[in-house]
């Protein structure tokens, strides 16, 4: 892997763990914030809502390269989680949440930009799927490992070290990745003019949709497994390594097959999977195996969907809206999470606290992406066989 590729890496390892371990550690932050479950979820929404409202730095720094965004993203990053680890009350927690979420959709459309532009022909999403590999990674190691630093020290120590390494993708991004000119500068609404074409908004509100569906359920994962699949809390942490592990192969599997077939195609595969795993985890009672099968699949659909869903808007975004096509994916994801987060509370609050219902409210959105992603396969994808996809090569 080049060197260029491991500091974005390193990079999506800082995002991802930022935003996926408040799964992990809720339960741990809750109780010192002295606020209930469904109350520490705005946490969760307070990050996610950061990322729609970063985006906007994209709009503004447009005329810079992507390296000097990086870093700067990166810089805003460990502020945020530095304020977070020392935030003493939960309104301050709340900030610091949302000041670590402003640069994530800025960071991975120019992550996926600067991963496309160093990639050999043809293995784009590939390359895009491998510089992600340190969110996925994020989740297989960094939140277990926060986990059990939050139930055995305390999960302010786990946003300190998150700080660290996002001070440490400064110094990697400044070494390591070579200067790309700018995007073509289109002016403000230039970069915006993709999204005039009905194409990109099957793709936004399927990703919308979508995670918002899995996250009814996921940004409750920590005390589902406790209450349903009978795990003791020092488990947990065992059981976020493996949907980190199933996040891995999804992310990777799925950058692999887009680079063979349809993207939007692809996209709508792993969100089948998706709707079995929350079909499962609502009507089945739930045991240990139970819980520890259903983690996996829900895992492994939520990367699964990652690359072709960044490409996708990558590629709608030509012409001077790259980065911002490539963020607005992030946006969607997390506007998803947030209304999921939320969604998923209110499920907990009428059911009294049955943590089976989060995941029945997020059937009907997780469907509806699947729907729309086919739907946009079989309208605007028509180039999928091997023959078809056959590029000229120079002797």
């Amino acid at each position: 892997m080049k060197k260029s590729i491991i500091a974005l890496a390193c990079g999506a390892f800082a995002y991802g763990a930022a935003e996926f371990m408040m799964m992990g550690v809720l339960p741990q932050a809750a109780r010192d914030m002295r606020v209930n479950i469904p109350s520490a979820g705005n946490f969760i929404s307070a990050y996610a809502i950061g990322v729609c409202v970063g985006t906007l730095m994209l709009i503004f720094g447009r005329k810079a390269g992507p390296k000097k965004l990086i870093v700067m993203f990166m810089v805003i990053a460990f502020a945020g989680d530095l304020f977070s680890s020392l935030a003493p009350t939960a309104t301050l927690l709340t900030i610091g949440r949302f000041i670590s979420g402003l640069p994530h959709g800025a960071f991975f459309g120019t992550a996926a930009l600067v991963a496309k532009t160093l990639a050999q022909p043809g293995k784009e999403a590939k390359t895009v799927s491998l510089s992600m590999t340190g969110q996925t990674v994020a989740n297989m190691l960094g939140v277990p490992a926060a986990t059990f630093i939050a139930e055995h020290f305390s999960w302010r120590f786990a946003f300190l070290i998150l700080a660290g390494i996002a001070a440490l993708t400064v110094v990697l991004v400044a070494a390591w990745i070579p200067h790309i000119a700018p995007v073509k500068d289109a002016g403000i609404l230039g970069q915006f003019r993709f999204l005039t074409k009905l194409g990109p908004w099957f793709i936004l509100i399927a990703v919308f949709t979508g995670n918002a569906g899995i996250f009814t359920w996921w940004s409750y994962v920590s005390p589902w497994l406790q209450k349903v699949g009978g795990y003791a809390s020092g488990t947990v942490p065992l059981l976020m390594m493996l949907a980190g592990f199933a996040m891995v192969i999804g992310g990777l599997l799925g950058g692999h097959l887009t680079d063979h077939w349809r993207a939007a195609g692809t996209a709508s595969l792993g969100q089948c999977f998706s709707v079995i795993g929350l079909v499962l985890v609502f009507f089945v009672p739930g045991n240990r195996l139970d819980t520890a099968v259903f983690t996996f699949i829900i895992a492994f659909a939520l990367f699964f969907i990652n690359t072709p869903q960044q490409l996708l808007m990558a590629e709608a975004g030509q012409g001077g809206g790259e980065l911002i096509g490539g963020a607005a994916v992030q946006v969607a994801f997390n506007l998803g999470n947030a209304v999921g987060s939320a969604v998923g509370g209110g499920m907990l609050t009428i059911s009294h606290m049955n943590y089976h219902f989060p995941a029945l409210g997020g059937i009907p959105f997780a469907l509806a992406a699947t729907i729309l992603l086919a739907v946009y396969s079989l309208r605007y994808e028509t180039r999928t066989s091997a023959f078809e996809r056959l590029q000229p090569v120079d002797v």
